[in-house]
């Protein structure tokens, strides 16, 4: 299991990239939450298998609406307990 920071860089706002986002950690048993920042960028905090983590991101990378032009990635803390995946 690991934990994840991630912010998305691009035109990652009003192109569905949080339900997108929604639907994928569902989709792969992933928990956290997305928002979108006051720059532009959108926030992620991701929970879960890495592989499926990193699923996620490739998912997110092929949406034709979303242009991922940078992602800035941190490894942090686990949330014990966490159970969900929610849009804030």
């Amino acid at each position: 299991m690991k934990r994840y920071n991630l912010i998305f860089k691009g035109r990652v706002q009003a192109v569905g990239f949080r339900y997108k986002a929604l639907m994928l950690a569902n989709e792969l048993n992933l928990t956290g939450n997305v928002h979108n920042m006051y720059d532009g960028d959108v926030e992620v905090n991701i929970q879960g298998s890495k592989q499926y983590i990193n699923v996620f991101i490739e998912k997110l990378n092929k949406d034709k609406f979303i242009r991922i032009d940078d992602i800035l990635i941190k490894e942090i803390d686990l949330i014990e307990g966490e159970e969900e995946f929610n849009v804030i």
